[in-house]
């Protein structure tokens, strides 16, 4: 292969890694179809109305979201009046031993739902960068925070108790 080949191809190599770009957390809620309780449908149109949306999407085998399920428990006060949805790819078996394992003081907690993502949606509508993804949408849908680093749960607490208008 000649020079000029070599230099074509290292050029169109180097132009496709300068367009990709780090994914971008959806800025608005979009449409869903999770697995809900009694596995019926739960979508977009079932969410909490008048209140913060925290998404929190989890792989019950990742040490991360272990430790960001229980921060979050650790601060009840601020989450408390905030609509918790839980989502996992997982059975919702693993999901409900994950959550009696790392999460006992959120138990109980009526505004806790557990869902599981059977389609595979949630990577590709909301856009998470990896795991534990945090994700706080305002009453009306728009995206407050996103955060996976489960050592800043604590971002969350601030605007929560804020009320997030």
């Amino acid at each position: 292969m000649s020079k000029l080949k070599y230099v074509v191809i290292a050029c169109i190599l180097i132009a496709c890694m300068l367009q990709v770009q780090a994914q971008v957390p959806a800025q608005t809620i979009p449409d869903f179809s999770f697995s809900g309780p009694g596995k019926y449908p739960f979508t977009n149109k079932d969410l909490a109305q008048g209140k913060p949306l925290f998404f929190l999407f989890v792989d019950p085998g990742c040490d991360h979201c272990q430790r960001a399920v229980q921060a979050i428990g650790e601060h009840f006060a601020a989450f408390r009046n905030a609509a918790l949805y839980v989502i996992s790819l997982e059975t919702r078996e693993k999901l409900g031993l994950f959550m009696d394992k790392y999460a006992r003081t959120m138990k109980g907690w009526k505004n806790v739902l557990l869902l599981q993502d059977n389609l595979n949606q949630f990577i590709v509508r909301f856009k998470p960068r990896r795991y534990p993804a945090m994700l706080l949408y305002s009453p009306k849908g728009q995206l407050i925070d996103y955060e996976d680093n489960a050592a800043s749960v604590f971002r969350f607490v601030k605007p929560l108790g804020a009320g997030t208008k």
